[in-house]
């Protein structure tokens, strides 16, 4: 698994792009966790940009105990998932260049972890009621 692209990724599936640090080492776990798909996918992503760096680069920011993803995070994502036409498979643009160029054609997005993190607060609210229940009836 690629930490950095996970970390662009984590933070872009948040509405507003930020994410407290516990928040975003919940999600990395689930994903590190989910099998061998989510690391060859962040691999071949990273390979996309072998000298990402996204602090140095201003790709995400840290704030308010918490990381965000800046604009330009989020357009060097698009070209990470951009489908490289022939041309483009033997060389990409330096991520300077990031803001000039959009991408004409992208992947599919990758699944959400939102559903994931909806389920595991669902799953808890169930466990509290029940620990709920069970100490009035005592």
């Amino acid at each position: 698994m690629n930490f950095q692209v996970t970390v662009l990724k984590v933070l872009v599936s948040y509405p507003d792009g930020f994410a407290a640090m516990a928040d975003l080492k919940r999600d990395m776990a689930i994903l590190a966790t989910s099998g061998r798909d989510w690391a060859e996918r962040t691999k071949r992503l990273a390979a996309r940009l072998p000298d990402l760096d996204i602090f140095s680069q201003g790709l995400v920011e840290r704030m308010n105990g918490g990381w965000r993803i800046t604009d330009k995070g989020r357009s060097v994502l698009e070209i990470m998932e951009a489908r490289p036409t022939p041309a483009q498979a033997t060389e990409l643009p330096p991520i300077r260049a990031v803001e000039e160029s959009t991408p004409a054609t992208t992947l599919p997005p990758m699944p959400s972890i939102a559903p994931v993190r909806g389920k595991r607060e669902r799953r808890r609210r169930q466990r509290d009621a029940a620990r709920r229940r069970q100490a009035s009836a005592s």
